[in-house]
């Protein structure tokens, strides 16, 4: 008897050893204490605005954490009452439950029934290593680790990490995160049925989103209400008001940041800068403080969707009617023709391999003239929104966009806005599209000839033909091309006779911060689109300050100005002052590109510059007879520029005229100084290096 006694014992002892061993074993691969002391999960970075609005999100996990200060008690009630009742009081392991789980699970010879704990659960969500594979090994990692969190955290800091890790489904991670999807509210703001709902989602959120089966999560929300009020967590009334409710504040759409094109031109900047500043933007929490304006962002987003709704419409029309050209288009070998003009006019979304040959696409930047901080972007439709910028990526020929830096060029030499040159007919020679040289005769947009023209009469009615001669007869395509690099074109230019009709293809954001110069007295701002980036706990890691440096004179810059004020006052661009009522001193340009493949429209106050693309993307499909840049792309830089100096408040400010400018009577026929045969005087701007001295 004493030696089965004895035998016994040594039995339970070797089998305590080998228990220990293997316990030992599996702590190697377990987190070490120093890893169970620093609490770092992975949180989404966030994006604000100029005023501090969140206006998007980084994350491959998206979690944001909040203090357990900030969670509503019912909450973390609903949180212990459904996952651990016993949570308080238990060391990691919950040994009752324990017990049920394991007379069951022998008896069923399978995984029936769970025992985890909030701490084994945040084990296992917290540590990898742990694994999620039903096993009597990760159960062990899971204990042993859950322990060492025991012993680490407070009950309340072990809580905290919980809700702020678990996984409800949709990739969300924490509450705050998941109270912002399925409710649209902070984590602080839940009711004690919305608390209840989420946290009935934990042991299966594919199964119990209310995004997709709303009964299964009632009948969720149901249980941990009950849970909650046997033990006395909640009252009976709470219970039967919480339980009857059906919820009406479901948050159904998928959440997008709010430009997102902007978004992912800040996400293309920082991750060429990540390895530098030893930064993940999709796991670090970070806070990016951006230079985006959302309230023009709004006003932008709304101007430019207007604008491409006629644009589509009007492109539409033109299809329908040349049946040849829509056949090919819409590839109507493949689709029926009913079919695409249902998707065309928007009732169905369009087939995404028809979508570069049938979707009027657009850009649109606004910059701050003085800082070159980027206001609003917009890189494509909202409607049918994809990775491609084409405001930082496209490279799209400008057409007349182009010619104020042939104009630069001539003023940049000592050319007075004055000077003559015969509105005719010219040829020049370009590579076709088979790369063969052939003679080409440009003409101008509404085919008119005329006499000897001033380079302002050129510019105000976006003469081809004067441009042509320009680059012939005062100022090289070399120099035009010297004059676009150095205005910080850097996308490759042609320095061919062409260079006059805009030929070379440029970025929208480029053009437009190069535009920006001339109202910014001849000093370029890199456009720039972050401010600051601090970490998650408010540390700053970086601030950004705009690039500057001057490429043009005060006085050319001024001149320039001026031309375009005409364009915008008298000229092509005339239909902003007359027909959309913008006021404020203002200058721009249309451009059209052949067979009105592009529209486009840049221009600028003392205070924002800002520029419209709307093309289709396979270049050259036409937007449609007639969809000039005056017609096509104008009006939404019109609807944009008075609403947003509305919005800002901002004056009406001139362009200020430096020393070396001055402004001079002269005959309008002869345009010398006036003597006693002049008819008629008019009032022209001239360097003082150029200005008239005799009749």
């Amino acid at each position: 008897m004493i030696k089965t006694f004895f035998s016994s014992l040594r039995i339970i002892f070797y089998l305590f050893i080998l228990v220990l061993v293997y316990v030992f074993y599996l702590s190697r691969d377990l987190p070490s204490l120093e890893r169970l002391e620093t609490f770092d999960p992975a949180m989404l970075s966030t994006l604000y605005d100029r005023n501090g609005e969140v206006i998007g999100e980084f994350y491959i996990q998206k979690r944001v954490f909040i203090d357990i200060e900030d969670m509503p008690k019912h909450l973390k009630d609903a949180a212990i009452a459904s996952e651990d009742k016993r949570f308080r009081s238990h060391w990691g392991v919950d040994l009752q439950s324990f017990g049920r789980a394991v007379v069951v699970n022998i008896s069923s010879m399978s995984f029936r029934q769970g025992f985890s704990t909030l701490s084994q659960q945040l084990a296992r969500n917290l540590y990898k290593e742990v694994g999620f594979k039903d096993s009597i090994t990760r159960k062990l990692k899971e204990i042993i680790t859950a322990v060492q969190i025991e012993r680490t955290y407070t009950k309340d800091e072990i809580l905290e990490m919980y809700l702020n890790t678990v996984h409800f489904g949709h990739g969300t991670y924490g509450a705050e995160s998941a109270a912002k999807r399925f409710f649209n509210k902070p984590a602080s703001e839940l009711t004690v049925g919305e608390s209840a709902m989420l946290v009935g989602l934990l042991p299966s959120p594919a199964n119990y989103s209310p995004l997709r089966n709303l009964n299964k999560a009632i009948d969720r929300r149901s249980l941990v209400l009950k849970l909650m009020y046997d033990q006395d967590l909640i009252s009976y009334q709470d219970y039967m008001e919480h339980n009857s409710i059906i919820p009406d504040n479901i948050f159904y759409e998928i959440p997008r940041g709010k430009a997102p094109y902007f978004a992912e031109h800040v996400r293309r900047i920082l991750e060429k800068q990540d390895d530098e500043l030893g930064i993940n933007i999709y796991q670090d929490g970070l806070k990016i403080y951006t230079t985006l304006d959302y309230r023009l962002q709004k006003i932008a987003e709304e101007s430019v969707m207007k604008t491409l709704k006629k644009n589509q419409d009007e492109f539409n029309r033109q299809l329908f009617e040349d049946d040849d050209r829509f056949s090919k288009l819409g590839y109507l070998s493949i689709y029926p023709a009913d079919s695409v003009k249902t998707m065309l006019n928007g009732q169905l979304e369009l087939y995404e391999e028809l979508r570069q040959n049938l979707l009027v696409q657009c850009a649109f930047v606004a910059l701050d003239t003085k800082t070159g901080e980027i206001l609003a972007m917009i890189g494509g439709r909202s409607d049918y929104l994809d990775q491609y910028n084409r405001s930082t990526q496209a490279l799209r020929q400008p057409g007349s966009v182009f010619k104020p830096y042939i104009y630069t060029a001539a003023i940049d030499n000592n050319y007075p806005v004055t000077t003559q040159l015969l509105n005719q007919p010219v040829s020049l020679y370009r590579n076709n599209a088979k790369g063969e040289r052939e003679k080409w005769t440009p003409k101008n947009y509404d085919n008119s000839t005329g006499g000897l023209t001033t380079l302002r009469e050129g510019l105000r009615r976006s003469l081809n033909l004067i441009s042509v001669r320009m680059v012939q007869e005062l100022v090289p395509p070399r120099q035009v091309k010297d004059i676009a690099q150095r205005m910080q074109i850097t996308s490759p230019i042609r320095a061919v006779d062409a260079i006059a009709l805009g030929t070379s293809e440029v970025r929208p954001i480029e053009i437009v911060s190069s535009y920006a110069t001339f109202a910014n007295k001849g000093i370029y701002s890199s456009p720039m689109a972050i401010v600051r980036i601090e970490d998650k706990y408010g540390r700053i890691i970086k601030e950004y300050s705009n690039e500057q440096k001057e490429v043009l004179s005060p006085e050319t810059a001024y001149m320039m100005t001026n031309l375009l004020q005409t364009v915008v006052d008298k000229g092509t661009g005339g239909s902003i002052r007359w027909k959309y009522k913008f006021r404020h001193p203002a200058a721009g340009k249309t451009g059209t590109t052949q067979n009105w493949s592009d529209a486009w429209f840049v221009g600028y106050t003392s205070q924002i510059a800002a520029g419209v693309w709307y093309g289709v993307d396979q270049y050259p499909i036409s937007l449609g007879k007639g969809q000039a840049g005056s017609v096509a792309a104008l009006p939404a830089w019109a609807l944009f520029m008075k609403e947003a100096h509305k919005t800002l408040n901002l004056p009406k400010e001139d362009f200020s005229i430096p020393e070396g400018v001055i402004e001079v009577e002269i005959d309008s026929d002869t345009k010398g100084l006036p003597n006693n045969r002049t008819k008629n005087i008019e009032k022209e701007f001239f360097l003082k290096s150029n200005a008239p001295t005799k009749n």
